[in-house]
């Protein structure tokens, strides 16, 4: 439909692009640059820029996971229109999360990076975390899907470990209040029960079926 194309997609792509436009604001006044707007990051910007691109790869990985469910429960395909969108936004900020860990909180040094990657198993989880998804969005096009064939599905569902990942980073990463990693764990154990749940029924009907052929034959 043309109204998803033209007016939804573009409204749910800007409405994604938010948060990297208020921390680019908030960027531009703690620097000091002329900017629009009065937009603060706070006394110490470095730090929420790194938890604000952190906390929305995974509410990215998880809007993208729910798209699956929410198409089975409205019985509309709409839903699935906007999953790869919302997979490569996810990309797109883990990739600004590691951008500024490594050109402002590392101040660019590969060697401090390795160093952190070695002595700190947060920050080697989200390592893998990232190296598994850059695939994912290489491979996002339906060109791909097609040249792929059954195994660009086997690939893609490597999305469940990226979110598992993701969600290990967050909760050991913060140092007492484990509140919120707490929120999304109890959210990504009900997607993956979902889907498992999903694949259960889906093999018992299969056997049923064999089942039945089987007997009247």
């Amino acid at each position: 439909m043309w109204q998803v194309r033209w007016v939804l997609k573009p409204i749910v792509f800007l409405a994604c692009l938010i948060p990297a436009l208020h921390l680019a604001l908030g960027a531009l006044n703690a620097a000091g640059l002329p900017h629009v707007g009065n937009v603060s990051l706070g006394a110490d910007p470095v730090k929420v820029m790194l938890h604000t691109c952190g906390r929305w790869t995974l509410n990215f990985l998880m809007i993208t996971l729910c798209m699956t469910p929410l198409r089975d429960l409205t019985r509309s395909l709409l839903w699935l229109r906007f999953r790869r969108m919302f997979g490569l936004f996810a990309l797109f900020y883990v990739s600004l999360h590691f951008t500024v860990y490594l050109l402002l909180d590392q101040s660019g040094r590969l060697d401090a990076l390795w160093q952190d990657i070695v002595k700190r198993p947060y920050i080697t989880i989200g390592m893998l975390g990232l190296l598994l998804l850059i695939p994912l969005g290489v491979t996002s096009t339906a060109r791909a899907q097609r040249r792929l064939g059954r195994r660009w599905i086997q690939l893609h569902r490597l999305i469940y470990v990226i979110a598992i990942l993701g969600v290990w980073h967050f909760w050991w990463q913060v140092k007492k209040d484990i509140r919120e990693p707490l929120l999304y764990a109890c959210g990504l154990t009900l997607l993956l029960g979902y889907r498992l749940w999903k694949q259960r029924n889906s093999t018992a009907r299969v056997s049923a079926a064999r089942f039945a052929r089987t007997d009247g034959a």
